[in-house]
C-alpha cells in the first residue's frame, strides 16, 4: 500500500513539474526564413506571439523578425561560436548571448525585472520577440530612435543604447552592413506580410 502510494506521489510530481517547465517548447528553425508569410504559416503561435509584442511595444513585427533571423537564424540555442586557443583548442565564447534574440545575461535580467516576466526563457520565441520589442520601445525613448527605423534599432540593439549615443558603430564597418542588411530585410518582410495577412488572420 505504501509503495503504490509512492508511486502515486511520483507519478504527481511528474505531471506538475512537466506543467511547470514544459511551456517552453523548442522549434527547428523555419523551412523557408527568407518569407515572414511562409515562417508563419509554418509555427501560427509564432504570428500570435509578434503580435502580442507589437502591440505592446509598438514596434512592427517585420523589424523584430528581421533581428531574430540576423541575431539566430531562428535557432533557439544559439550561442556565439567558441574562440580558438592558439588557433586550435576551442576557449570560452565571446559573449553569454543566448536564444533567438542572442540576449546577453545581464540584459536577460534587466529585461525579467523590468517587465515583471520573471519565468521568461531565451530559448522561447514569445519571450524572445518580447524581449526585442522592449528593447526597441527603450532605444525610442532613451536615445530617440524611430520605432520603424530598422536600421539605426539594430545598432542600438547591438551596441548598447549607451553605446549608439556614443557612436561606437561608427568604427564598425561589419556591423553597420549587418545593419543595412537588417534593414533590407524588415522591409522585405513587411512587403511580404502585407500580401498574406489576411490568410494569417485566417489561421
Amino acid at each position: 500500500m505504501k509503495i503504490k502510494k509512492n508511486v502515486i506521489w511520483c507519478l504527481t510530481l511528474c505531471v506538475l513539474l512537466t506543467s511547470l517547465f514544459g511551456c517552453v517548447t523548442t522549434y527547428q528553425p523555419p523551412k523557408n526564413p527568407n518569407n515572414i508569410c511562409n515562417i508563419f504559416k509554418q509555427y501560427p503561435d509564432w504570428y500570435i506571439s509578434a503580435q502580442k509584442s507589437q502591440a505592446r511595444w509598438k514596434i512592427p513585427i517585420s523589424i523584430m523578425m528581421s533581428v531574430i533571423y540576423h541575431e539566430s537564424s531562428f535557432s533557439a540555442t544559439a550561442k556565439p561560436p567558441r574562440e580558438k586557443l592558439l588557433g586550435i583548442i576551442p576557449w570560452f565564447r565571446p559573449t553569454t548571448a543566448f536564444g533567438y534574440s542572442q540576449a546577453l545575461d545581464d540584459s536577460w535580467r534587466w529585461y525579467k525585472k523590468s517587465t515583471g516576466s520573471y519565468t521568461a526563457n531565451r530559448d522561447a520565441f514569445d519571450d524572445a520577440i518580447d524581449f526585442i520589442g522592449w528593447y526597441s520601445d527603450l532605444a525610442n525613448r532613451k536615445a530617440g530612435i524611430s520605432k520603424g527605423d530598422p536600421y539605426n534599432l539594430y545598432l542600438a540593439y547591438h551596441d548598447g543604447i549607451g553605446g549608439y549615443t556614443r557612436g561606437t558603430y561608427k568604427s564598425k564597418r561589419w556591423l553597420m552592413k549587418v545593419a543595412k542588411k537588417v534593414e533590407q530585410r524588415a522591409w522585405s518582410y513587411h512587403k511580404q506580410l502585407q500580401g498574406c495577412l489576411s490568410k494569417l488572420e485566417a489561421m
